[in-house]
């Protein structure tokens, strides 16, 4: 630990070998300064994509009347629209580590881009259910895909000083993104909230053609020329590159005589740490609540009492975005696995809050007082999953697999996510008539073992290079890495 914290107060990027003096100092600034700018400008244009993905998330809940309406839907057949997103996204998910190999990080965006907007304009032009739900499937393939390959891209492409808090930015901006739809939603039409869902795709497409491709990807796939280009495109041209590229080459040339990336391979020895750590944590994000109550907040408020779901949805939404922030500005000052282990703690306590709320409720313990048991829980479990649980799962599983396993370790944990998200939004409305308070029990339970997981699996990344990472959690890669 003590490493790790010498070598993140280190500059965030080494000037040329040999600079002196005050002029060479104000080069290495300037070299430095232009250096930020493009990793900042790379990590905008991918984050475009996750602003896409939130929106595609928060579309289904303010333009359900409105839909529902204008094309004379059932509440059946509107049920399959929102729910036919997430199997898109699964059918993205499994191909995204493929896709993302193969034609690389930027052309893999680009095809989601593609997809989420041919789906909204099916979706702003559709006349009956079918083409909306066509329109809906490839919004799902869209998200699916970016899903993996925008906290991929950005962790490549960042110092390792900085690469928590970017890549953290991809949370903070699917929360921006769902905010704004449900905000939008309450004052304009179905249609017209669809045609903006693809402004953030025309964004990225035209970003994707100026920023660099991943120089990691480019040293995988043998493009050493390019990757020299992108990486000092991304470190400065003041800047001395050689340490961090031969780093890189040196960790690349090892797998060459590794297999290649097949879904099997990962169960091996070497891969079995990283697989259990990435899928481990999508299995507790998801199984601990967050779809339940972000899909079923307005529900769940009024059934514990309240007249109306909206005020404590906008207090929910008030709340998630200045905590999802905070944990942005403090991913690369206190780790990863503190904010984890402080942010499942607090998903613990919300969801034992609720499910007191629905205990008081049955049992008349007192006026109102399962109003604010609700409200309280539900609020502190949003706070506590913007500020770790929400972003950090993602961010660990864009660190520690080797490239030559990232493709098919991301469509491993990608699909998880997606296919445990599918499980407890499709599951929830069950459980609660089962036992309301029971089930918020439960979600409880599994936030409190997510703490215990992260302190005995989870390594922390703070402060270390991609190769350093992979190298401690794979035995055969160890040398000369692992430190």
């Amino acid at each position: 630990m003590e490493h790790e914290d010498q070598e993140a107060q280190k500059p965030l990027l080494a000037t040329a070998a040999g600079s002196s003096g005050g002029g060479r100092r104000g080069d290495a600034s300037a070299a430095s300064s232009s250096s930020i700018a493009v990793v900042v400008t790379s990590t905008a244009v991918a984050v475009a994509g996750s602003f896409e993905f939130g929106i595609s998330v928060g579309y289904s809940s303010p333009s359900q009347p409105g839909i529902m309406r204008d094309l004379n839907l059932s509440l059946a057949e509107y049920s399959v629209f929102g729910s036919i997103l997430t199997i898109g996204a699964m059918l993205g998910a499994i191909v995204s580590g493929t896709v993302a190999d193969r034609v690389g990080r930027r052309s893999a965006m680009a095809i989601s881009d593609l997809l989420c907007i041919l789906g909204y304009l099916l979706i702003t032009f559709s006349q009956n259910s079918w083409w909306l739900d066509i329109g809906r499937l490839s919004t799902g393939c869209g998200i699916g895909l970016l899903s993996y390959v925008v906290p991929v891209y950005i962790s490549e492409i960042t110092p390792k000083n900085l690469r928590g808090g970017f890549a953290t930015v991809n949370q903070f901006m699917i929360c921006c993104g769902a905010s704004l739809a449900y905000v939008l939603g309450t004052f304009i039409t179905w249609r017209t909230l669809a045609i903006i869902g693809v402004a953030p795709c025309l964004l990225q497409l035209v970003g994707l053609l100026v920023i660099p491709e991943s120089p990691r990807w480019l040293a995988r796939f043998g493009h050493l020329g390019e990757f020299e280009a992108a990486l000092q495109k991304l470190r400065g041209k003041g800047n001395d590159i050689c340490d961090e590229a031969a780093e890189i080459k040196d960790f690349t040339e090892k797998f060459q005589h590794l297999p290649k990336s097949k879904m099997l391979d990962l169960f091996q020895k070497d891969y079995i740490h990283a697989v259990t750590v990435g899928v481990g944590l999508m299995v507790l994000q998801q199984f601990g609540g967050v779809n339940a109550i972000c899909f079923y907040a307005s529900e769940i408020f009024v059934s514990a009492g309240f007249s109306s779901g909206s005020t404590g949805m906008l207090a929910m939404v008030a709340v998630q975005i200045p905590m999802t922030g905070l944990g942005v500005l403090l991913m690369d000052k206190s780790g990863r696995r503190p904010l984890l282990m402080v942010s499942a703690a607090g998903t613990c306590l919300g969801c034992l809050l609720v499910g007191f709320s629905f205990l008081a409720k049955e049992g008349h313990w007192g006026k109102d007082l399962n109003i604010w048991l609700a409200l309280t829980g539900i609020l502190i479990f949003g706070g506590s999953f913007s500020l770790g649980m929400g972003g950090i799962p993602w961010v660990i599983m864009s660190e520690i697999f080797p490239i030559n396993m990232k493709g098919a370790a991301g469509s491993l944990v990608t699909l998880v996510s997606w296919l445990g998200s599918w499980i407890v939004s499709y599951a929830f409305n069950f459980l609660l008539v089962w036992n309301s308070y029971g089930t918020f029990f439960i979600f409880a339970t599994i936030c409190g073992l997510t703490v215990v997981f992260v302190e005995r699996l989870v390594p922390e990344t703070k402060g270390r290079t991609l190769e350093e990472i992979q190298a401690s959690m794979s035995s055969s890669l160890t040398s000369p890495f692992h430190k």
